[in-house]
């Protein structure tokens, strides 16, 4: 008798992944392969006598986050709908253990140090905090709709948002938000209560900006109140404050139609561009390979997010359509913010360019993160043709 479920499952597993999105899927392939292309010269002088440093261990990040792809797809999505409490504890869990053990960078205390790698908790964070958000908003059932239910949402959001906040991370504390938000919209909280919560994040806003300092409360720091300042003003103090977003917007035009070359983009080479790996890493590819290369990596960008998009559509229940909205729109909002903050149209927050920055944990987040779309839509699937 136990060998029924067993074989059913089994035929039902295979089946999801006769069902997966190939599309998708080789999207995803073509951008890590892309992102790895666009960091061999980008960082290539990085290292005195290892020009392969950093694309190296960007491929062993996304070798590891393949494999956690995989994992991601076999995983039934309702396992984290039944056990979003759990989630959820875990996502507080690690970044409190982060402000008791990391060691402080630039101010920051958002790394742990595994070995001759970082782990970042905030970047899986951000998986997590929309798997969890959805799972309780799909659990009030007909109450879903309910202010009650609205700012349960937004307090239990408010704990992960404000621990990120707190490292300091202003750029993936507003990737939390904008999760929060796309959550709240897909799983059909009325226009009203999302118009007074977009009316309250800008008093917040606001208050955190200008009103609290006014009254000798600084809630930002120093370096990312500049930011701020300099973004609403850029052209203040080119030489010092806003000198990275000069030189960000220099190297983008620099670039033209197909680029300088990895020799010939002296802004990159000659680290003119500060965090030409990282924060502005579109800004140095942009001036190695110009627009042509850049508007191939903003198609791909395109092509998955439309890809995203109709996971929502096909998903079988609401949990798996509220969790891939929350994924697609928390990953539109990192490549928007990225690449307007290098061309001076977005603040600069430190928000990573997804499968293109250097950074090991975005990379396995991400590509986390596409796993259960991929698990969403495979499912979503199945249900259908039976």
């Amino acid at each position: 008798m136990t060998l029924r479920p067993r074989t059913a499952d089994a035929s039902d597993l295979g089946a999801a992944l006769r069902r997966l999105d190939w599309l998708l899927l080789l999207a995803v392939f073509v951008l890590v392969g892309y992102g790895l292309w666009a960091i061999s010269g980008i960082t290539r002088f990085d290292v005195a006598g290892d020009p392969g440093y950093f694309v190296r261990r960007q491929a062993i990040a996304a070798a590891l986050g393949l494999a956690g792809m995989v994992a991601a797809v076999v995983v039934p999505v309702d396992l984290y709908r039944r056990h979003w409490r759990a989630v959820y504890g875990a996502t507080i869990g690690v970044m409190v253990f982060v402000f008791a053990v990391a060691e402080a960078v630039r101010g920051s205390k958002r790394w742990i140090d595994l070995g001759p790698f970082q782990f970042q908790p905030s970047e899986f964070g951000k998986l997590f905090f929309v798997l969890a958000i959805a799972g309780f908003l799909v659990g009030r059932g007909t109450r879903i709709g309910g202010l009650r239910t609205v700012m349960s949402a937004i307090g239990l959001g408010a704990g992960p948002m404000l621990l990120v906040f707190l490292q300091p991370d202003l750029g993936t504390a507003l990737v939390y938000g904008a999760a929060l938000g796309a959550v709240l919209f897909v799983s059909g909280v009325r226009w009203v209560h999302l118009s007074m919560l977009a009316v309250s994040g800008v008093l917040l806003v606001a208050s955190v900006l200008w009103l609290l300092p006014a009254a000798g409360v600084e809630v930002l720091k120093p370096y990312q109140t500049a930011r701020l300042t300099g973004f609403t003003n850029p052209d203040s103090d080119p030489g010092g404050l806003t000198y990275n977003v000069t030189q960000s917007i220099t190297s983008v035009g620099a670039g033209g139609l197909s680029g300088r070359g990895v020799e010939g983009a002296s802004q990159t080479r000659l680290d003119y561009l500060p965090e030409h790996a990282t924060d502005f890493v579109f800004a140095s590819f942009g001036e190695q390979r110009g627009f042509l290369g850049t508007s191939i990596l903003l198609l791909l960008y395109l092509l998955v997010v439309w890809r995203g998009l109709r996971v929502i559509t096909v998903a079988g229940d609401l949990y798996g359509a509220v969790v891939a909205g929350g994924i697609v729109f928390a990953f539109l909002f990192q490549v928007f913010v990225n690449v307007g903050m290098t061309m001076g149209i977005a603040p600069v927050t430190g928000i990573p360019l997804p499968f293109v920055t250097v950074g090991g944990s975005s990379m396995v987040a991400n590509l986390l993160a596409v796993g259960v779309l991929q698990a969403i839509h495979a499912r979503g699937r199945l249900a259908g043709a039976r």
